[in-house]
């Protein structure tokens, strides 16, 4: 290597440091090399904050959260359920409103009775009711109540509970009386249901299981595509990057790609922008006009310059402004659009610039994505070449700073590919209606300087990765093993700086709560660990292990089973 790829923006003191030993660079968190690889056994990182939940482990899950909310409320399980969905599995907030707001309104305000008052030895009367719903006299043993003591025939709660079912309600169905709001007991649903249809009692069961990701803002689907069926949960912020064990990297916040330093907002406008324009707006700028009346693109198809859009307006190809019918070769009649007009000067500037700001920064977007999708293909390259390098008679057999030095590339790539939409937005029209402020275009200005100085060393990086380093002599490699290592350290040390301008200068300056984004971490997107299955699976009833009653006849009905819970209808 020439002496001059070691000229990087980093200081001498910081290259003396990570000169000194191959492990203590590695080791070291802020420096962010450990390998992403199971064989960097020498680190110890903390806990993931972020689990797999897998079919087999939704089930524990739950059940974790409805053991914490009955032991703490005295609940049932049924009604720990109820609140649970209702204020979204948050447990810690139904917790905060027992204590602000006190146990009536927190049961109110989810449709749990405060008053258990149905007695399990009244159904066994053999005295005659009238069913409300139906007016038919039956024996009470044909009859059922809620916890909320409105009492209706086995024939009218099935039918109602059918009926939400199929309407896709199957997690609050709410008792039939007139404004009572009481959720009814998910035992006696699926006591009736499967009497009649057995598959939308298991449909019953599954949506009560899944309800634990459908209503959970820190649990939600893996994005995957193919499904790979796993969910993802996040035990701190929900604005972060997480990856999942089928591979799979996605925002959490708005389940698209993992797209920091640009904003979930910023992303979704970036993408439909790159839809709708990438591949016609070149051609619609160069071979068309909009028509004044309907704004729709017309394309020129003769020599003259008075052309019609399909909507019925004449209008002048030269300037576009509307016009009458009647002209010549040369001339239309009442119009002139030879004299110079400042104000349409200026929108056709505008418009072009528009279009070449754009133009600059998709290309720039592009260009890098497109290194990322070559530079993912180094992965076997750099195994091949350690191996080779392995298999030598060699003083060096330490090789993790060359993957080490492949996945901070990769890394580094990424936060520089979306930080180009990010400042499309930040420094464009949607953000400042009028011209910028001198305080913002001197940010403006930090900010390119930070990314050009990115770039410049990932491309360096990206250079050195490339090379052919398993010919290389002994005293080569060691060369070019301590240029890998500092250029690693100098792209993830302007990576946290341009993520800290973002943060703080420019993000923090707008006080706009819908643009945060996901935080810059050296090691790159956490890897989302397995949930154990057998994490908390113990008994959640309040018999103790006891079987629950059937709440229709008072019989003992045996409680679901795990497996059939995950049963699909």
């Amino acid at each position: 290597m020439e002496a001059e790829d070691d000229n990087c923006t980093c200081s001498s003191l910081e290259e003396e440091d990570y000169y000194c030993s191959d492990h203590d660079s590695i080791d070291d968190d802020d420096d962010g090399l450990d390998n992403d690889d199971s064989d960097s056994h020498w680190s110890h990182p903390k806990p993931s904050s972020s689990k797999v939940i897998t079919q087999e482990s939704l089930l524990a899950a739950q059940r974790e959260d409805l053991r914490r909310v009955m032991e703490s409320l005295s609940l049932r399980e049924h009604h720990a359920r109820t609140l649970l969905i209702h204020y979204r599995w948050d447990v810690e907030n139904i917790f905060a409103v027992f204590v602000e707001k006190g146990k009536h309104c927190l049961f109110t305000r989810a449709g749990v009775p405060m008053l258990e008052s149905r007695d399990p030895h009244s159904s066994m009367s053999t005295s005659t009711t009238t069913c409300d719903i139906c007016m038919e006299d039956l024996l009470s043993t044909e009859m059922t109540k809620m916890d909320c003591g409105h009492c209706f025939c086995y024939s009218c709660w099935t039918e109602h509970f059918i009926v939400k079912i199929n309407e896709g309600q199957s997690r609050r169905i709410r008792c039939m009386a007139h404004k009572c709001f009481a959720i009814c007991d998910e035992a006696i649903i699926r006591n009736l249901v499967s009497k009649r249809h057995p598959d939308l009692a298991e449909k019953f069961d599954r949506f009560l299981l899944e309800s634990y990701i459908e209503d959970n803002k820190m649990v939600k689907w893996c994005p995957s595509t193919p499904h790979c069926g796993n969910a993802i949960r996040v035990d701190e912020d929900e604005v972060c990057e997480v990856e999942c064990s089928c591979g799979n990297q996605f925002c959490f916040s708005c389940l698209c790609e993992a797209h920091s330093p640009c904003s979930c907002a910023m992303w979704e406008l970036w993408s439909k922008k790159c839809r709708d324009e990438s591949e016609t707006i070149s051609w619609i700028a160069v071979h068309t006009k909009p028509c004044p009346k309907c704004h729709k693109p017309v394309e020129k198809n003769g020599g003259c310059n008075l052309v019609s859009c399909i909507c019925g307006q004449p209008f002048c190809w030269l300037c576009g402004g509307a016009t009458g019918r009647e002209h010549t070769w040369s001339t239309i009649a009442g119009h002139s659009c030879g004299r110079y007009k400042e104000d349409q000067k200026k929108q056709s500037e505008r418009a072009k610039r528009y279009h070449y700001r754009y133009i600059h920064y998709y290309n720039r977007y592009k260009a890098h994505t497109d290194s990322f999708k070559q530079e993912s293909k180094l992965k076997e390259t750099v195994r091949d070449k350690v191996a080779v390098l392995e298999g030598k008679d060699s003083q060096h057999r330490d090789f993790s700073w060359v993957t080490n030095g492949l996945h901070r590339l990769f890394r580094s790539r990424r936060a520089l590919t979306y930080s180009y939409p990010f400042a499309y937005y930040m420094f464009g029209e949607e953000f400042h209606n009028d011209e910028m402020t001198k305080d913002m275009e001197i940010k403006q200005h930090l900010f390119e300087d930070q990314q050009q100085q990115l770039e410049s060393n990932v491309e360096r990086l990206s250079k050195f990765i490339e090379e052919p380093f398993d010919n290389y002599s002994e005293d080569q490699i060691m060369k070019f093993r301590m240029q890998v290592i500092n250029l690693s350290v100098i792209t993830d040390t302007l990576c946290k700086k341009m993520y800290e301008c973002i943060e703080t200068d420019l993000l923090g300056s707008l006080q706009f709560g819908i643009h945060n984004i996901a935080p810059y971490h050296s090691k790159g997107i956490e890897k989302a660990t397995e949930l154990p299955v057998s994490w908390a699976l113990t008994s959640c009833n309040t018999d103790k292990h006891q079987k629950p009653e059937d709440p229709t006849n008072g019989e003992a009905f045996e409680a679901l089973q795990p497996n059939e819970y995950g049963k699909e209808s």
